[in-house]
């Protein structure tokens, strides 16, 4: 069975340029160091071959839980119709059931790479349910990169545009720094103050070391008279990149120092050769719903949405996630657990 080392991941990911970065091996590197194992799998057959980055967190009783986070490859985000020609199961099934079984996974869960299916348009992969749970965000924001920067501004929201020349006219300054530290403690904060989980200082310093050494990252900081105010840290791989995490101080909020920060990511995303910009989660609804409802709403993801929704970028979403069972008892405890017994029926 041909299971690739982190280096021969690497080198089957050159036929892969616009793989998604959770299928990178920085990334499972960066889930290896905190409680994931990584296991890589490629088919024997195919052209080009098919392959699998997995994730495997340990349960009790010597169990696990088995993840492909926007796999597998190949996969093609712009395809009609994410379909079995793109996620060629036929040829690498049989690897990832012997990985899995032999890991005791009680499930695998897969989250494919494509968005802008319909309900009329999924994915059916054989032996797979479909799942009410996902992992990450089914639904976001991507900005369309091409084209000249007063174009991209000339898409944003009026109220955006001007908040974005309101930061430069008051004297923010935005720029790259390495101050991860800073970085935690003001993360900390906003997540104190915004009722959400952060990681730990460690988790944002490995990520910045796996990823920024390779172009693929950079932590910006946005300053007011050297008083820091915001910042982030954003990733790209091939045309893609992904704003992940954020943070801002109560300081000199009104001189709107987060509008400056995204357009600066952005057009580090820009000179990189990126063409969508993905703001990686916003609520999970039609876009009616979301236009109607965001002014007086700030629970859950809706407090980022009037935010987000400024810069310009098309409403996406992924389609249904898929749970492979191994052991089904363990697997409807998993879905007590989870409070979502009812499953969506394919």
């Amino acid at each position: 069975m041909p299971l690739l080392s982190a280096s021969e991941w690497s080198a089957f990911l050159r036929n892969f340029p616009d793989a998604h970065l959770l299928q990178t091996t920085a990334w499972g590197e960066l889930k290896s160091a905190f409680g994931w194992e990584v296991v890589r799998v490629a088919s024997e057959k195919g052209s080009p071959a098919a392959g699998a980055q997995i994730l495997f967190r340990p349960l009790p009783l010597g169990l696990s839980l088995a993840y492909i986070p926007k796999g597998p490859l190949p996969s093609n985000p712009d395809a009609e119709s994410p379909g079995l020609v793109e996620h060629p199961w036929g040829a690498l099934r049989p690897e990832i059931d012997l990985v899995c079984r032999s890991r005791r996974a009680v499930f695998l869960k897969v989250e494919l790479d494509k968005l802008d299916t319909s309900p009329t348009d999924q994915a059916t992969l054989p032996g797979f349910r479909r799942s009410a749970h996902t992992i990450q965000p089914r639904r976001t924001l991507i900005v369309d990169l091409r084209g000249e920067e007063q174009e991209l501004l000339a898409r944003m929201k009026q109220k955006t545009r001007y908040n974005v020349r309101l930061a430069i006219k008051r004297g923010v300054i935005v720029q790259p720094s390495p101050d991860i530290d800073l970085f935690f403690r003001m993360m900390r904060e906003t997540g104190e103050r915004e009722r959400f989980g952060v990681h730990s200082l460690a988790y944002y310093q490995r990520a910045y070391d796996l990823f920024h050494p390779r172009g693929e990252c950079e932590l910006l900081l946005a300053e007011y008279e050297q008083t820091p105010l915001a910042a982030l840290m954003v990733f790209a791989h091939g045309r893609r990149a992904w704003y992940f995490y954020g943070a801002s101080v109560d300081t000199y909020r009104e001189f709107m120092p987060t509008y400056l920060l995204q357009w600066e990511a952005i057009r580090w995303a820009r000179a990189l050769g990126c063409t969508d910009y993905d703001f990686w989660g916003v609520p999970d609804t039609d876009e009616e719903t979301l236009e109607s409802q965001f002014t007086g709403r700030s629970d859950g993801l809706w407090g980022v949405y009037r935010f987000k929704r400024g810069f310009g970028g098309q409403l996406r979403r992924a389609p249904d996630p898929w749970d492979l069972v191994y052991q089904p008892f363990f697997y409807r405890l998993y879905l007590w657990w989870t409070g979502r017994s009812k499953e969506v029926k394919g």
